[in-house]
């Protein structure tokens, strides 16, 4: 088949023909980017029937990626097999369940979602090397960000101290010490974070180029998204997956976009990509989403940051504009006032206008208020946050069940375990009786948990029929499915019953909903019968669990999360110095890093419209006197 590429523009078409050798797409808010990587992918596919190499697309969030695979399905069917679209952790996860032993990793290793969790592996390093030194100088609450740091840059432990005496931080030498006895752990333990799976990845093919030339050979072309937001770590990672000799890479980025530098992103690493590739640009300027005010306010804004591309293009609009003009300005009294207007601004739309509006502001907490607004207009708010863990006491049980049957040791899992199986079943097992049973056996928690609870006579007929047989299975044999399964009939049956211990069933409904999008979308990739039950839980843990936002329900998003959406009618609300731009950025001075990441926040915020653009300020805010953002005044809205 021929792909259609007539509803491409000039400069679309350009990039989705590009012959071969690297290539950077500098493309706008609102250009159709999506659409020209995932074009680009099908031409070369589509151009290339017969052929057995592969294309390895790689994004920053499940969602793009599973956008991606449903575009190319539609574009060019039945190719699936030579694609892998996929976000860098998932890639690198893959890596290392495949090779991961050349480091010292076996395939189930779990990955450490949770932050409590991270804080004990922390807490346990930190007490080793404190026996060592005779002192206890950090808690893992202070530590963490330092160790994730230097994970995200990938310092050496051999030189983790040099690095931190150039930055000027004090205990340099223990610090490394903790930062070296970490990686060590992580191997010993088969734990790792998102941090520490891209840290190894680059591990192996540093030192095994043999695993590095394989996946060379398998993928002859990468395709990134957003490459503006990948930090040292993940543009290495990348740089090893490209052939000196030819690195057919294709990058789609943003330097107007960069509002991940506390991740590690920054405007350097599109230099360093020119500087190594030498790579060709094709710029997409044209705006196909924003009114031509909305446009105007964002090049006014934007021209005011330095360390942008050289010769970027302004951006461009492709709507015409309206005879009313989409671009409102509300100053108020207080932060009160303000909110309520905006609820009932909204409230006051036709019904079928409201779900398409947005409320961002550039913190969570100057959101959580205008929840309780919305809802005294008789509007539901929906405030998106990123969940790493399942809340209600049936996802915990089974997610606490599968885990501590792939690590059998685990005593947090067990904990879990316990406590969610009282809430259930209303029997009591105690940790440290299961822990040592385990010790006079095989040290197998699971397999002694099993035990102690067959000895309970006052199970209900439903655990017994249909969960007992399932977990003995799963202690002998790893089989999960079946367990699965009985287990949301088993929950349904305690959930008619109305046994509800302490609201155990809170949006168990609604994270039923969650972890099925998300096994589906495992099995849907790796194929039913090849999915281990380390692989499930892997996948599972490098997902967030965020709950769909209701039908009718207002959203309400931090700038940062709405980056990639749209919306026809969005409110910009405290628009305020000290908020938007924030008061560290303030702190920094006007032509400071931190300042020009703050004007792209608001660059990103004002772009996500498609119809009108209404942004607000109040005199006061949380009881502290406020004056108007600078943007505001940047981008001509007031004097």
């Amino acid at each position: 088949m021929t792909l259609d590429l007539s509803l491409l523009n000039d400069n679309q078409r350009s990039a989705v023909e590009w012959d071969s050798g690297p290539l950077l797409i500098l493309a706008g808010p609102g250009s159709g980017k999506t659409k020209v990587l995932t074009y680009r992918i099908a031409q070369l596919l589509d151009k290339s029937p017969g052929k057995t190499f592969k294309i390895l697309g790689l994004t920053f969030t499940n969602k793009a990626a599973t956008e991606m695979r449903e575009r190319l399905k539609q574009l060019v069917p039945n190719t699936g097999g030579r694609t892998l679209l996929t976000t860098f952790h998932s890639f690198c996860a893959d890596i290392l369940r495949q090779h991961g032993s050349h480091v010292g990793l076996k395939p189930n290793f779990t990955i450490l979602s949770q932050e409590l969790d991270r804080e004990a592996f922390l807490d346990e390093v930190i007490e080793e090397v404190s026996n060592e030194i005779g002192t206890k100088p950090f808690s893992s609450k202070q530590l963490l960000p330092m160790i994730n740091c230097l994970l995200e840059f990938y310092i050496y432990p051999e030189k983790a101290e040099d690095f931190l005496i150039s930055k000027q931080i004090k205990d340099a030498k223990v610090i490394a010490s903790i930062y070296s006895a970490y990686r060590r752990k992580a191997i010993s333990k088969n734990q790792l974070y998102f941090s520490t799976l891209i840290a190894e990845t680059i591990n192996l093919l540093e030192n095994k180029p043999a695993i590095c030339k394989l996946i060379q050979r398998t993928y002859t072309h990468t395709c990134v998204d957003e490459f503006q937001d990948t930090n040292l770590s993940q543009y290495r990672i990348l740089k090893y997956l490209l052939k000196a000799d030819s690195p057919n890479l294709f990058v789609v980025a943003d330097d107007d976009q960069i509002i991940y530098q506390w991740n590690g992103a920054s405007p350097e690493r599109l230099e360093e990509l020119r500087k190594d590739f030498m790579v060709s640009e094709i710029q997409l300027p044209e705006n196909y989403r924003c009114p031509p005010e909305v446009i105007e306010l964002a090049n006014r804004l934007i021209v005011n940051n330095t360390g942008r591309s050289a010769n970027k293009q302004e951006l461009k609009a492709y709507k015409s504009q309206d005879e009313r003009n989409p671009i409102r300005v509300k100053s108020f009294q207080d932060y009160n006032s303000e909110i309520r207007w905006v609820a009932n601004d909204i409230a006051n739309r036709p019904e079928v206008e409201r779900t398409s509006c947005v409320i961002l502001a550039r913190t969570k907490k100057v959101l959580e208020q205008i929840i309780s607004a919305l809802e005294k207009e008789g509007l539901a708010g929906y405030l998106a946050l990123r969940k790493n863990e399942f809340t209600s006491g049936p996802m915990q049980w089974l997610h606490a069940m599968l885990r501590l049957a792939n690590s059998r040791q685990d005593i947090e899992q067990l904990s879990r375990l316990c406590k969610y199986f009282y809430k259930l079943e209303g029997i009591n097992i105690n940790v440290q009786e299961v822990v040592s049973i385990a010790l006079t056996k095989d040290n197998d928690y699971l397999r002694s948990w099993l035990e102690l609870v067959t000895q309970r006579n006052s199970l209900s007929p439903e655990f017994k029929e249909l969960i007992q047989p399932d977990i003995k299975r799963l202690v002998d044999r790893l089989e999960f499915w079946q367990l699965v399964e009985h287990s949301f009939n088993w929950f349904k049956t305690l959930e008619s019953v109305g046994f509800d211990i302490q609201n155990t069933f809170d949006d168990f409904s609604v994270e039923k909903e969650v972890w099925e999008n998300l096994v589906n979308d495992v099995t849907q990739r790796y194929g039913h019968d090849e999915v281990s039950l380390y692989l499930l839980l892997q996948e599972l843990d490098m997902n967030s669990k965020t709950l769909p936002q209701p039908p009718d329900a207002i959203p309400c998003y931090t700038i940062h999360a709405s980056k990639g959406m749209e919306f026809d009618h969005v409110y910009l609300i405290s628009m305020v110095e000290d908020m938007l731009p924030s008061w560290a950025a303030i702190k920094k001075g006007n032509h400071s890093d931190d300042m020009q990441e703050e004007r792209r926040n608001c660059f990103v915020a004002i772009t996500r419209s498609q119809v009108s653009l209404t942004l607000t300020y109040s005199q006061n805010l949380f009881g502290y006197s406020k004056r108007p953002s600078r943007f505001l005044f940047e981008m001509g809205l007031i004097n």
